[in-house]
């Protein structure tokens, strides 16, 4: 879809401020779906993710992480349980890695299908504070002020399409899930309510000023997802799956020993750059951008060495840590 759309803004900087502060629609498509079926799909992906699927029921959704069996992050996804299935939204370059992970895990007795949807599907999400404006336009109103995750097949135009509450950031927003053949309708039935288009760029600044972690950057072998601010997408309640005796230990004894905070920067610095309080090394860059509203980064920075105002070195750039919205760092003590 992007790649045959007009950018509509004159400069980034446009972009960045619609978004932040009206609504604007970001082409997703490029995500891995990756559709779970049959009769024990939500057992399966209980035991093999974070959050607990056992007590989902069909329209609603929630993020999950997928770890290794020593609780070391895949990737954040988003799933959303229908009728006869959960509908996963991966990212783009973890599609193949977890539909050939899952499929690792699924034995003889399992009543549990794997099929990638991505090529018959799309993706597109709403951002920012007036999306339930446009979806009221739109005439697809009924999703409001339902909670995090909540989905239902709704009818745009000729089409159905299934929309769920969320932006993928902490942005307020709604992603839709279309077919590939309605796509280009669903689309511009969005532009026609006056929503304008953010481009790759546009988005990787947002995700970077929201604090999103990504595969390959924040989300690796290093790092296990309380390291990665991703608490809200666990469940400490629930019973054991893949990598769940790690994250538990580190909850219980507090031990998580780095934390992925934003940093701002005087300059741009290369991504694996090191983090320094005093000439001692304390962590590392993730990633980095420049916006209109100047530099900023990702990076891992070690528990003992502060937080949210500490002053950093990062490469040859000062930098100060700063809280982002998508992230959040407190221990679960139980209900």
């Amino acid at each position: 879809m992007q790649a045959n759309t007009r950018a509509s803004f004159s400069d980034d900087a446009t972009a960045l401020q619609a978004s932040q502060q009206k609504a604007v629609l970001y082409d997703r498509s490029h995500w891995g779906r990756i559709e779970v079926s049959d009769g024990d799909r939500l057992r399966f992906l209980h035991n093999q993710s974070t959050n607990d699927f056992e007590q989902l029921k069909p329209g609603q959704g929630c993020d999950t992480v997928f770890v290794t069996s020593t609780a070391r992050t895949i990737d954040l996804a988003t799933a959303y349980v229908t009728e006869d299935a959960v509908l996963l939204l991966v990212s783009p370059n973890r599609r193949e890695f977890l539909i050939e992970w899952l499929d690792r895990y699924i034995f003889f007795a399992d009543r549990v299908q794997l099929k990638d949807v991505t090529p018959e599907t799309a993706a597109f999400s709403l951002i920012g504070p007036e999306s339930d404006a446009v979806v009221q336009q739109l005439g697809i109103g009924t999703i409001i002020n339902q909670p995090y995750g909540h989905h239902t097949v709704v009818q745009l135009g000729e089409s159905e399409v299934r929309i769920a509450v969320g932006s993928g950031l902490a942005l307020p927003g709604y992603t839709l899930i279309v077919p590939v053949a309605a796509a280009a309708t669903v689309w511009n039935n969005i532009v026609q309510a006056g929503v304008e288009r953010i481009s790759d760029r546009v988005w990787e600044q947002l995700r970077i000023l929201q604090g999103r972690p990504v595969p390959e950057c924040e989300l690796t072998d290093d790092y296990n997802p309380l390291e990665a601010g991703l608490w809200k997408a666990i469940s400490f309640n629930k019973g054991c799956y893949i990598g769940q005796e790690t994250i538990a230990r580190l909850n219980t004894y507090q031990g998580v020993k780095q934390k992925l905070w934003g940093i701002r920067l005087e300059f741009l610095v290369e991504p694996g750059s090191a983090i320094a309080v005093a000439d001692e090394k304390v962590g590392k860059l993730t990633s980095c951008i420049e916006t209109a509203q100047g530099y900023f980064g990702l990076g891992y920075i070690r528990t003992k060495a502060g937080g949210v105002g500490l002053k950093v070195k990062v490469g040859e750039s000062e930098g100060e840590v700063i809280d982002v919205p998508f992230l959040t760092h407190e221990y679960y003590r139980g209900e």
